[in-house]
């Protein structure tokens, strides 16, 4: 990933990406449901690399299965490639966990960007203090196996009623986390970093009693002259 880009999309708002995707067509970007597990006030930035869960069947997922090495959970845990988000296809079903604090600490050491699952995380104040980011529905101390099946590695899946394809680009801030196709990230990373320049402007007017009609959005051409001479100023 360009490290431009990935600087770029550090310091903006999922809510101005969806609002630069929502320009373009794309309405259904943002993994409903999801949160942090614990807010960390900086950005999640990085590719996807996925982990698809289907149901559980009972004569396939016994705890012998973890003694395989082949099993698709822990080797998404070791190939999961530095700098990207590890995001997990688990139906939106928190009832069983999606992994727990030892492998998220893995990825961490591994560093990886990121985890994000529809589901639930086990352990999930303990994964709240490591130094990554990680995003689910709801702690779930049920392991994986009492109701899904790891299956698929780097497929496309659905998270949270979104499409995920691998390497899509995945941003995650205090709030929520939201999927940009990767053919067009670096316009869409570009396009958030002047809006939320304009933003910062118009919360300091706000700020200042300014009404926001014709400030935002911008309508009055007397705020623009405004505008260039604040970026100027706070060199943005």
């Amino acid at each position: 990933m360009d490290d431009t880009l990935r600087k770029d999309l550090m310091s903006v708002s999922v809510a101005t990406l969806a609002t630069a995707l929502f320009k373009r067509g794309l309405r259904n970007q943002v993994i409903q449901g999801v949160h942090p597990v614990r807010p960390k006030g900086v950005n999640m930035v990085g590719p996807a690399y996925t982990l698809r869960y289907i149901p559980a069947r009972e004569d396939r997922n016994q705890l012998s299965q973890f003694r395989n090495p082949e099993h698709p959970q822990r080797v998404a845990v070791e190939s999961c490639p530095a700098g990207h988000v590890l995001v997990m296809d688990s139906r939106k079903d928190p009832r069983a966990a999606s992994a727990g604090d030892i492998l998220v600490t893995r990825l961490m050491v591994r560093g990886v960007a990121g985890v994000v699952t529809d589901g639930g995380f086990r352990d999930a104040a303990t994964i709240g203090g490591l130094d990554i980011p990680a995003y689910h529905t709801r702690p779930s101390s049920p392991t994986n196996l009492t109701l899904h099946e790891a299956l698929d590695l780097n497929v496309p899946i659905g998270c949270g009623d979104v499409a995920v394809f691998p390497g899509d680009i995945v941003v995650g801030d205090d709030d929520c986390v939201i999927v940009i196709p990767r053919d067009i990230a670096e316009e869409v990373g570009a396009e958030a970093l002047e809006m939320t320049a304009y933003e910062d402007f118009v919360v300091e007017k706000v700020k200042a009693g300014t009404p926001i009609i014709g400030l935002y959005p911008r309508t009055k051409e007397e705020f623009a002259g405004e505008f260039d001479a604040w970026r100027k100023r706070n060199n943005r």
